[in-house]
């Protein structure tokens, strides 16, 4: 499996996992410029908090859930959230013909590109 194809595996099931809803948004505090991150808890954060990838860290999983809540509805949090436990689900998903599948997948590509740029700092 490619990095992108993990990372976006790894994306997708903290999704799931951490069931729907937004959650509590937060912006960590500390000096130095430069931008902030936020972070959210909620089906993604959770998800990733309880995976077994080596990256994953209370910030980066909250991270990508604040930009997961931006940028995806809670059904496809919860699509992504099942590629955690289940890294073929993605694979499936991505390659499927169904309209349904394909639809998704361009909107998980450009929250996957987005997450991995908004929280790459805590990886």
């Amino acid at each position: 499996m490619t990095q992108k194809i993990k990372i976006a595996a790894a994306l997708g099931l903290s999704l799931v996992l951490a069931g729907c809803g937004g959650g509590r948004l937060a912006t960590p505090t500390g000096g130095g410029g430069g931008s902030q991150a936020s972070f959210a808890t909620g089906p993604i954060s959770n998800a990733c908090n309880r995976s077994d990838r080596k990256a994953s860290n209370r910030q980066l999983c909250g991270c990508i859930q604040a930009v997961a809540n931006t940028q995806l509805s809670s059904s496809d949090q919860s699509l992504a959230a099942s590629f955690f436990p289940n890294p073929q689900k993605a694979q499936d998903t991505r390659q499927s013909d169904n309209p349904r599948n394909e639809a998704f997948w361009k909107r998980y590509k450009v929250f996957a590109s987005s997450a991995e740029r908004s929280c790459s700092a805590f990886r």
